[in-house]
């Protein structure tokens, strides 16, 4: 009896002591990692809802020195309420409003006729100084309370990666970008904060010992400032230029899938949402759309057919300028043959023919099989939403004609982030890669997740990465003119593309209408980083003529950023 009268006290002891334990921590949290959101609810307490007190987490840039910049927070302010039974003369409550702060005159006026109704909302986010000037005046039936809102401190800086927060019906919660990739890390449950202390201290002992509750907390992204702050630049620089209807620009880590930048034009300002031009300007199309992307995928075809060996970079054919595949003419851009050639040529001149002779030597199964491996037949599965299928059924096709023409990037179509995670693969010997978005999560709790993004599979031999690097460096040495820009010190390797759109109706291409493309990567050899432009429907004639600017000022700006030697 002595011995189960010992083990009771020790149980109940341990009990008591897990029990404590438990009600300190959450005596921690109540009062230090809540204690913002209950001055916050004791500010509005019997007024506003509790659930109404608007918290969610924040969203960080990252600088190049690993510091974190604020990309999306939640500020404090005040808002005007008043209580239309103790309204008396709307006009000149009115006035004596509207000369500290803006506020609607015909809204007011409505809102303080509802007499039956203590509690109406006529303005918003105000300063404290006009909010201390309103509350000095001591009007009857007008009260000032704290609010909070997101705010994007970069306002157009990154915003397609970033997305916003909006209603949708009545859900309130992240619409695009990162706001709605990670909305479960963000969003706050609130805890049941804003009910009573001991709400706080007992209502969630279930879900903490015996569930998995959901883990809040900030999101670092990989997303470098400085770098998406200069490449936007030069994006709407060349958009206006060449008055094309859009543009794209991404820079990425070719070795591990990091995006430095990431932005399409014309983009928004998530704290200015009506002054959008266009809803599809919240989308990100570099994820959510598909384009045939033309003669940049003409390196893959030249690349597979060098890991196939099947050609060699000296391998020659004679180029007529057209060839003929299913009894159809297919010819080069210009419709001029150059006899012949070997296959630099056709990197450097950008010739259809050549890409179709590649294609032929290795027939169409190892072709189809090669552009898989590069990963255009599926997704990516980047970190944020909507990311689009690709449009490669051609490459199924029984005909030749299918073949032929998605070796120079007719009739096949993907995202601009497949093209993306293809051309590392060129640049980083022969590895896939997962581009992301987020390197980092900060939870509430304390706790830190290093987001890994394993290195896929080997999808080309190391000497054939190589060698096109060598022979993409030979594109850019001839044609890009790197000592204009100051750069012939530097191993750059790039290719261009000046595809034509396809007519919505299937019936064929458009003549007048274009995308054109700039694809590379630097210092060629150990490569840091890999750079794409894009301009849909641009005025200009070819992709050389419109974006080499952009790319190699980019280039130059990344080089200087992060101070990298010369290689050369």
């Amino acid at each position: 009896m002595k011995y189960n009268f010992l083990l009771r006290i020790r149980i109940i002891s341990v009990l008591i002591f897990v029990f404590s334990s438990f009600l300190i921590t959450k005596l921690f949290f109540v009062q230090v990692i809540h204690h913002d959101e209950y001055s916050d609810a004791a500010d509005r307490q019997y007024v506003t809802p509790s659930e109404n007190i608007f918290e969610r987490g924040s969203i960080f840039f990252k600088k190049k020195d690993g510091v974190a910049v604020n990309a999306a927070t939640t500020i404090t302010g005040f808002k005007v309420a008043i209580n239309p039974k103790e309204i008396n003369d709307s006009e000149a409550i009115f006035s004596k409003l509207a000369n500290i702060i803006n506020i609607d005159h015909n809204g007011f006026l409505k809102k303080s006729a509802k007499k039956t109704d203590p509690y109406e909302e006529v303005a918003f986010r105000l300063t404290k100084e006009d909010a201390d000037k309103i509350k000095k005046l001591g009007i009857p039936g007008v009260y000032i309370y704290k609010e909070k809102w997101r705010f994007y401190p970069g306002n157009s800086l990154g915003s397609q990666s970033i997305g916003f927060v909006g209603y949708k019906d009545n859900d309130f919660s992240g619409r695009y970008g990162i706001e709605r990739f990670y909305n479960n890390v963000l969003s706050r449950q609130n805890n049941k904060i804003y009910v009573n202390f001991f709400a706080e201290v007992f209502a969630s002992i279930s879900d903490s010992l015996f569930e998995n509750p959901k883990k809040e907390g900030d999101i670092i992204t990989t997303l470098e400032p400085s770098v998406q702050a200069y490449t936007e630049g030069e994006l709407e620089t060349a958009v206006k230029k060449w008055n094309a209807k859009s543009g794209g620009i991404i820079v990425i880590n070719p070795k591990d899938g990091s995006i430095y930048a990431m932005a399409s034009y014309p983009d928004f300002n998530p704290n200015e949402l009506s002054s959008a031009g266009s809803v599809s300007d919240f989308a990100n199309p570099i994820v959510e759309n598909v384009y045939e992307f033309g003669s940049v995928i003409k390196p893959f075809t030249i690349t597979a057919g060098l890991d196939a060996k099947v050609i060699t970079s000296n391998t020659k054919y004679e180029d007529k300028g057209f060839v003929y595949v299913d009894d159809k003419e297919i010819w080069n851009f210009d419709k001029k043959g150059r006899g012949m050639i070997d296959m630099q040529e056709i990197l450097n001149q950008s010739l259809n023919t050549g890409a179709i002779f590649v294609m032929q030597k290795l027939g169409k199964e190892k072709f189809r099989q090669y552009m898989y491996d590069f990963g255009f037949n599926e997704k990516t599965n980047i970190d944020l939403p909507n990311e689009a299928r690709s449009l490669v059924s051609n490459l199924k096709s029984s005909r030749n004609l299918e073949f032929a023409t998605a070796s120079f990037g007719q009739g096949i179509a993907f995202s601009v982030i497949q093209l993306i995670r293809g051309f590392s693969s060129l640049a980083n010997g022969g590895y896939l890669i997962s581009p992301h978005i987020v390197s980092e999560i900060n939870y509430r709790d304390g706790s830190k997740e290093k987001k890994e993004y394993p290195i896929g599979k080997q999808i080309i031999k190391k000497e054939s990465s190589d060698e096109i690097t060598r022979m993409l460096t030979s594109v850019v040495d001839k044609s890009f003119k790197a000592e204009k820009y100051n750069l012939d010190k530097y191993s750059i390797a790039a290719k261009t593309g000046t595809a034509q759109i396809a007519k919505e109706d299937g019936s064929g291409y458009y003549e007048d209408k274009h995308f054109h493309s700039i694809i590379g990567y630097l210092p060629a050899y150990d490569p840091m980083f890999l750079v794409m432009y894009y301009l849909v429907e641009p005025e200009g004639k070819f992709a050389i003529e419109t974006l080499r600017d952009p790319f190699m000022n980019t280039t130059k700006f990344l080089l200087n950023y992060y101070e990298i030697a010369p290689d050369r």
